[in-house]
Order: C-alpha cells, then sequence, then structure tokens
C-alpha cells in the first residue's frame, strides 16, 4: 500500500475525545479542524484546533450524526482525513464511503470490517463461523422475537445492533415486560446510533467484562496490547476499567488475547479495535462484541505500554507498518481509569446538567486527565454526562488505587453533582481491594457504598467548614472578587457579630468576637475558632485553621450560595442573614407534591402514555422525557386521574416546569 500524506485532520466529535486527538495531532505536526454545534459553541474542543467548522443547531442527526455535513466540512476546511473518535460516526460505513468517494482518509477500519463487527448481530455470526464461544442470542424484527418470548431463556439482555457504551441496553427478567422493554431499547438506539435495530442474547449473571485491544495494519500485523478489565459498571455502562486484569490467570490472559487476534486476522480487520469478552465464573470466556473504534477506556493501556493508540492509528492510515511488534510489546505496571460524570449516584444516577463553577485537576505523580473542560463552563443536558476521565499508574494494583485515592481526592469540580466521591467510595471499597466482584457491583453494592458517603460527609467536621467559609465570604464581599489582595485590604468587618450560617440544611450559630485582615476570631456553636488567611488563587484558598493549614475551594453558584470543597468533598453554604435575591422566599409549594409532577431533570418530551381522563395507578409510566441519551420515566405516584397534560412528546422542559396535573 502507497503511503499516504495527512497534512491536516478534521475530527468528527465532541468533548474530551476530541480534545484528546487534537493533542495528539499537535504533537504530530498536523493540522486540526474540530466542528462544533450551536450549543458548543464554547467548547474546549473548538478553541484547542487549528481551525472550528460549525454544524449549526438541531438534534444530533443534524449535526454530530449528519455524514454530509462532516464530509463537507473536511472538504471546506482542506483537511486530508477525518478521525471520527468514539461514539456518533465512529462505526458509521456510510461516513467511511462518503470519505472514500471524496478522496478523504478515513482513520479506522473499513467499511467493510464495520459491517462485519460494528453490528453485534453480524460480528455474533463471524465469530461462531471462526470458532469463538458466543452465548445464546436471538435476532429479528420486534415481532419475531415477540414470537420467541416463550422460547428465551430468561433473563434475557436486549441490545443495539449497531451500539456500544450500554446505550439500548436493557434486561429482561420475564415474558411480561419484553415488549415495553424492546421498544425502550429501540427507541434509545434510534437516537443515538440512528439505527433502532435491537437483538436478544443470554444474559450470564456475575460475569467480569473483559476487553483486548487490538492494532492491525495493512501488511497483515496484527497485535494486541493486552487486556482490560470493565467489570465496574452501572446501567451497563462501564465506570472504572484497569488493567491489567486482577482476575485472569497468565494462561487464560494469554488465551483471550490470542482469541481477539485471531478474530481480527480472519475478517482482515485495519486500524485500533477492541474485542470484548464476558468471562463467567469459571473463567470460560465468551465472545460479547467488537467495538471497530477507539475505546472510551483506551488510556489505561496507552499508561502501561507507552504507546499512543491515536498515534498509531493515522500511522496506520497513513499505510504505514506499525511501529510495533508483538515481542516490543512490554506492558508495566498497573493502569486503572475513573470516569467523571455529571450524575448523582444517589437519585439513581440521573444525569445533572448545570454549571461548572470551579474545576481543577489533581497534580499527582502518575496520574494522566482526560477531560471535556478546563475551568468554569456548562455541561449541557443534550449530550453523554461524562466530563473526564482519570486515569493512574504505579507499579501495582494496590499502588494504582492509592494514587487513584489521593487523585479523587484533588480533582474538583464544583457547581454540579458528579459520581467522584462515589468512585472514591467504590475503590475504597474491601470487595474492590480484594477483587470481589463482578458486573453486577454497583447495583448490589449500592446502599453500602452510599452509606459509606453519607457517613463521609458526616464525619467532617462542620465548624471547619464554616470556618473556611466565613474567611473566603469575609474577603469576596467588601471587595469582590476580581481582587488579588481581598484579604490584604479589607480591615474591620462591618457586619453582624452575631449569625447563623447554613451548611446543607445544618443551621449553626457564629458569633464573631474580633476580625481583621488576614484574621477572624469567634465561635462556632459553642466552639473557639481561630482562621488566618494565608493564600488565595484561583478559587483555592489557604488558611490557618486553629494552628493547621487547609486548602480549601470556593466558589459561587447560581443561587449566590458558596460552595466549599473541604478535604475533597463539596459543601454549600450560606448566611441566612443575607437575603438571596434568586429565591422565591414565598413560594411555599413543594415541586415534589403528589399531584403535579415534574421531570427529574431538563430534557425534552419523547411519549406520552395517557390522555386526559385516564385512570392511572401507582408505577404507571405516564411520560417518558429524555435527558443526555438516558430515558427517565414519569410514574403516577399512586392511584389518580390525569386531570391536565401540561406538555407535549418534542417539548423542552426543565425540572421546574410542572408536566401532568393529576386529581384523587
Amino acid at each position: 500500500m502507497n503511503s499516504k500524506k495527512i497534512n491536516k485532520v478534521l475530527v468528527a466529535n465532541r468533548g474530551e475525545i476530541a480534545v484528546r486527538v487534537i493533542k495528539t495531532l499537535r504533537k504530530l505536526h498536523i493540522a486540526s479542524v474540530a466542528v462544533f454545534a450551536d450549543n458548543d459553541a464554547e467548547a474546549l474542543h473548538r478553541r484547542l484546533a487549528d481551525e472550528a467548522c460549525p454544524l449549526g443547531n438541531g438534534t444530533l442527526k443534524d449535526t454530530y450524526l449528519n455524514v454530509q455535513k462532516i464530509v463537507d466540512a473536511a472538504l471546506d476546511a482542506g483537511a486530508d482525513a477525518i478521525h471520527p473518535g468514539y461514539g456518533f460516526l465512529s462505526e458509521s460505513p456510510a461516513l467511511v464511503e462518503a470519505c472514500e468517494a471524496n478522496n478523504l482518509i478515513f482513520i479506522g477500519p473499513d467499511a467493510h470490517s464495520m459491517r462485519l463487527m460494528g453490528n453485534k448481530i453480524e460480528s455474533r455470526k463471524v465469530a461462531v463461523k471462526n470458532g469463538i464461544p458466543v452465548t445464546f442470542g436471538a435476532m429479528g424484527s420486534h415481532e419475531e422475537i415477540l414470537d420467541m418470548a416463550d422460547k428465551l431463556p430468561y433473563p434475557i439482555l436486549i441490545k443495539a445492533a449497531a451500539g456500544g457504551g450500554g446505550k439500548g441496553m436493557h434486561i429482561v427478567w420475564e415474558k411480561s415486560d419484553l415488549q415495553l422493554e424492546l421498544e425502550r431499547a429501540s427507541r434509545e438506539a434510534e437516537k443515538y446510533f440512528g439505527d433502532g435495530t435491537v437483538f436478544v442474547e443470554q444474559y450470564i449473571e456475575n460475569p467480569r467484562h473483559i476487553e483486548v485491544q487490538v492494532l492491525a495494519d495493512h501488511f497483515g500485523n496484527v497485535i494486541h496490547l493486552g487486556e482490560r478489565e470493565c467489570t465496574i459498571q452501572r446501567r451497563y455502562q462501564k465506570i472504572i476499567e484497569e488493567s491489567p486484569s486482577p482476575t485472569l490467570t497468565d494462561e487464560k490472559r494469554q488465551q483471550i488475547c490470542d482469541t481477539a487476534v485471531k478474530l481480527c486476522k480472519a475478517i482482515g480487520y485495519r486500524n485500533a479495535g477492541t474485542v470484548e469478552f464476558l468471562v463467567d465464573k469459571g473463567l470460560n470466556f465468551y465472545f460479547l462484541e467488537m467495538n471497530t473504534r477507539i475505546q472510551v477506556e483506551h488510556p489505561v493501556t496507552e499508561m502501561r505500554t507507552g504507546i499512543d493508540i491515536v498515534e498509531e492509528q493515522i500511522r496506520i492510515a497513513r499505510g504505514k507498518e506499525m511501529g510495533w511488534t508483538q515481542d516490543t510489546i512490554q506492558p508495566q505496571g498497573h493502569a486503572i481509569e475513573l470516569r467523571i460524570y455529571a450524575e448523582d449516584p444517589a437519585n439513581g444516577f440521573l444525569p445533572t446538567p448545570g454549571k461548572v463553577t470551579a474545576y481543577h485537576e489533581p497534580q499527582v505523580r502518575g496520574t494522566r486527565v482526560d477531560s471535556s473542560i478546563e475551568g468554569p463552563c456548562s455541561v449541557s443536558e443534550a449530550y453523554d454526562p461524562m466530563i473526564a476521565k482519570l486515569v493512574c499508574h504505579a507499579k501495582d494494583r494496590q499502588g494504582a488505587i492509592e494514587t487513584a485515592r489521593n487523585s479523587l481526592k484533588q480533582f474538583i469540580i464544583q457547581g454540579l453533582t458528579t459520581n467522584k466521591a462515589y468512585l472514591w467510595e467504590v475503590i475504597k471499597n474491601d470487595d474492590f481491594i480484594e477483587n470481589r466482584m463482578d458486573t453486577s457491583f454497583c447495583a448490589t453494592h449500592q446502599d453500602a457504598l452510599l452509606n459509606a458517603l453519607n457517613e463521609a460527609r458526616k464525619n467532617q467536621n462542620v465548624n471547619d467548614i464554616i470556618a473556611a467559609f466565613l474567611m473566603y465570604d469575609f474577603g469576596k464581599k467588601h471587595v469582590g472578587q476580581t481582587t488579588e489582595n481581598v484579604w490584604e485590604e479589607i480591615g474591620y468587618w462591618r457586619y453582624r457579630m452575631q449569625l447563623t450560617v447554613d451548611v446543607e440544611g445544618q443551621k449553626v450559630p457564629v458569633s464573631i468576637r474580633a476580625a481583621e485582615a488576614k484574621k477572624i476570631m469567634g465561635t462556632i456553636g459553642e466552639m473557639p475558632f481561630v482562621v488566618e488567611f494565608i493564600q488565595y488563587d484561583n478559587n483555592q484558598l489557604k488558611i490557618m485553621l486553629n494552628g493547621r493549614t487547609e486548602t480549601v475551594y470556593c466558589s459561587i453558584n447560581d443561587e449566590h450560595k458558596t460552595i466549599v470543597n473541604f478535604h475533597g468533598l463539596n459543601f454549600t453554604c450560606f448566611r441566612t442573614d443575607q437575603l438571596n435575591d434568586t429565591l422565591d422566599y414565598a413560594c411555599k409549594e413543594s415541586v415534589n407534591d403528589r399531584s403535579r409532577l415534574v421531570s427529574p431533570m431538563p430534557g425534552k418530551v419523547v411519549k406520552i402514555n395517557v390522555k386526559e381522563g385516564d385512570t392511572v395507578n401507582e408505577g404507571t409510566i405516564m411520560m417518558v422525557v429524555e435527558a443526555m441519551k438516558m430515558e427517565n420515566n414519569i410514574v403516577a405516584p399512586g392511584q389518580a386521574k390525569v386531570k391536565k397534560i401540561l406538555v407535549a412528546e418534542g417539548q423542552m422542559v426543565d425540572n421546574k416546569m410542572q408536566l401532568i396535573e393529576l386529581e384523587s
């Protein structure tokens, strides 16, 4: 194959993967072109790229999933190639063929491989043909699958044929739920992948999820870069990945990696890909799927091997031999990745779009952060809620876990709820540390993890949090946050000496005995305190608190309340003697009133199942609201009659807007 020149690459994606690809392009002195929808106009990937092309407004189909717009943008920018990242069009044969028709290089596999392996139904057939073990599966139209309902080996798993990342995936325990879950899975698959085809397969209980990273060039060379264990998941989507797998024996590790290479050679695969397996209690492995693209968790492998997989993708796309052979791959140590999501683990992992008011990445040896943001910004409800990936490396698993714990503590994200503290509890859980886990770990440990998280918050000294808050509030209220030397200039504090501070709903009386530049003294509750200012920079406040040095992070949210990050945990504080003009003090009605139902988050109404006058029972799904690619059921709290439907299908709603009014 003749070598091809690549001088400019359009990155057909957004978020952290677009940022990550752009960084490798910069390293290789290749110009980068970003694409962006209107609501991504200020996104980091757009600002980092050498050039940027707008995709306009509208749904994903109108923007990031629009093949013609992507190709036109590449041609208009004079790009030589397109890198698709993961998700979106990364496994779209239509994009590959459009690139070929327009003399653009697609940095990824060919359309034939995508159709074979990117579709889960076809990939199962290929695996069976090549003697690779698979679980029981069934495919066909909804009607054909429903006709087989009596013969299916429940529990079964419904999966999107063209998908990945847990999207469009639903477990069915009983025949009676099959039709509803087929419809839900198909809707999700259509919205996220543009293809609503689904199939079912046997659900293996208590499995491990292990995958193998492969690279293949145009000269028949196929190598693996080792395996990754991705067993820790929620809603069938990975949140922690690590390498090497703490589960496999050396013999099984070799077998599973050889099987992945065998599959790739059998189909003539080219470029980067990942072969995924389920592993049962007996360490028997079953082919699950192949992702014909780069994976979210590829940095885990990069940290162990030192290989830039995106760079190798570009090298292969240029028509060159890989820079590595199997014998030269020498993975070192242990790596672990934690996905940071804007979501609330205590509320069913519902996404939490909103404003990030402060953002600081950890500076810990052996740590890498791939992120979609770099400071205060908005996280849109229109996209997947993953904010960043924290990847940690050490000489062994225990060291990697310890590095991850230290890094999580220093990773500051304020303004919206994230899963950061939840991940902290997962990696300090004894069952995780001792590798007693399967893909149901998060579900079976949910109560214990949330209880541990609540205990961690309770164990923080509320007086210390208040003292830190007072020093921050002391400075910012007098001169404003734009002055670097606020605490040098304020002098005497002419505020009430008796006040009350609210910390997460706990109201604590404070008495100020003396307040001067850099120092406050008094009592919190009945305990004396002395807090002295040391340094303030970019939301980071260093103080001397009762004789010890503390570093806290502070920012102001949309309700004009102060968020204080103390020992890695965020606490919301405000003084009750200062009126907050963002709150409606006259409004006494709760949004959780059983008669007036609201959305759990901003999103779009995608289905209304009832009409005015209908009688509903507890648990009846009356409406479906989609946000951040997740469907949320609006269910009846009890037996009632639908009095009014206040929204329409396709309408955008927020979490304060009433959707349905019920009456007894």
